[in-house]
């Protein structure tokens, strides 16, 4: 099946970052399933995404119909309910290719810091609490900002995709090149998600310093 044949899920999708990819893969003419643990606030949201792209294939659901409905699900919620989140959809989300985009972070008066995942990184954490499903990891360090302005025509960014199972990390990386100006690369298997998600932390350090929306470019590919 192609990408314009599949229903994407976005699990978190009234967050700053579901939402913000959620409206480029609609502006990119995906179906488009946001999830949040409230209905209505998922329906309210994927209206106004419809509204704002032009697309009717936006509906929103609770995170279970979400997860139940869609064939590609993308985990874009904060860390401190990854796993029981995740727990709770293991039977909807089997044998589904999940990706997960979630960064273990902390904040003190310092800045940001990758936090301890006993997993080894929250991707890793996925594929343990859902044996069935085929995870990779992905979108971290894409920023919601950009995603979610439509002043913004093109985001200038690689993907960095990874993942034990080729066919979803090439899938994965299609998806990422829906979005205009962006480039999926594959990154290694999953047990390198670690650092890919702590690098998220020197980034927002870099937006901080810099006042900008940067990303990432692998050169000479």
């Amino acid at each position: 099946m192609t990408l314009s044949q599949l229903i994407i899920g976005v699990l978190g999708g009234t967050g700053p970052q579901g939402r913000g990819l959620a409206y480029r893969w609609a502006l990119g003419g995906l179906s488009v399933v946001i999830g949040s643990r409230d209905a209505e606030r998922a329906r309210g949201v994927a209206a106004a995404l419809g509204e704002r792209s032009g697309s009717q294939r936006v509906r929103g659901a609770e995170n279970f119909g979400c997860a139940a409905e869609s064939d590609l699900v993308l985990v874009a919620v904060p860390f401190v309910g990854h796993a029981t989140l995740l727990a709770a959809l293991r039977e909807p989300l089997a044998g589904k290719v999940v990706i997960d985009c979630v960064n273990p972070l902390g904040f003190d008066n310092r800045g940001p810091y990758a936090q301890h995942v006993p997993e080894g990184s929250a991707a890793q954490q996925a594929e343990a609490l859902l044996p069935g499903s085929r995870v990779t990891a992905a979108f971290h360090h894409v920023s919601a900002v950009l995603l979610d302005d439509p002043a913004v025509t093109s985001v200038d960014t690689d993907v960095l995709v990874l993942g034990e199972d080729r066919e979803a990390t090439d899938l994965v990386r299609a998806l990422a090149e829906v979005i205009p100006g962006v480039r999926g690369v594959y990154g290694g298997r999953l047990r390198n998600a670690g650092q890919v998600e702590a690098l998220t932390a020197n980034l927002i350090a870099i937006n901080r310093r810099y006042k900008a929306h940067a990303g990432l470019r692998i050169t000479n590919l």
